[in-house]
């Protein structure tokens, strides 16, 4: 078995996303995995970065927003009368799903209320910056068939709690 990351094997992961300020976004201590190879979960530019690394070793990389959260739409955002808007979503960061005519989904969220609107925005919070990925390896395993075929690994026994 490989102690290095190859395409095929279950990689578990930490990380810390910071914004371009340098300022702390998301930080996750428990473990997410990956099947490295797969393309499916991670930025390219990250699971690239991680090809041949071991458990214990870090990354440091940054993303533009074309490898990352993509730019601002302004059109994304809108603005209404609060009075428009259904109690419970009068609040910042409170999410709204809203539907598109042609049936997709996107969340918005609420960003700003002053002067008697609301605003919400349905970009990433990141979108249009340039954002840093710390990532350190947790482990790594050889993929079963199962996950393999599905692209995905299995979920962590240890994890069914967080569901």
């Amino acid at each position: 078995m490989s102690d290095k990351i190859v395409q095929g094997m279950v990689v578990a992961i930490n990380y810390s996303l910071k914004d371009e300020n340098g300022n702390l976004f998301e930080h996750r201590d428990i473990p997410v995995s990956y099947l490295h190879g797969s393309g499916a979960e991670l930025f390219p530019k990250i699971e690239q970065s991680l090809a041949g690394k071991s458990v214990g070793d870090q990354i440091n990389i940054s993303l533009s927003p074309d490898e990352s959260f993509g730019h601002h739409d302004p059109s994304l955002v809108f603005t209404d009368a609060l009075f428009n808007v259904p109690e419970e979503f009068r609040r910042i960061g409170a999410e709204i799903e809203a539907e598109s005519k042609k049936g997709d989904s996107r969340l918005f969220y609420v960003t700003k209320i002053e002067n008697g609107t609301l605003t919400a925005d349905g970009n990433h919070p990141l979108a249009g910056q340039t954002v840093n990925f710390i990532v350190t390896v947790v482990s790594i395993r050889q993929a079963n068939d199962e996950e393999m075929r599905r692209g995905v690994p299995d979920m962590d026994p240890s994890m069914q709690l967080f569901q």
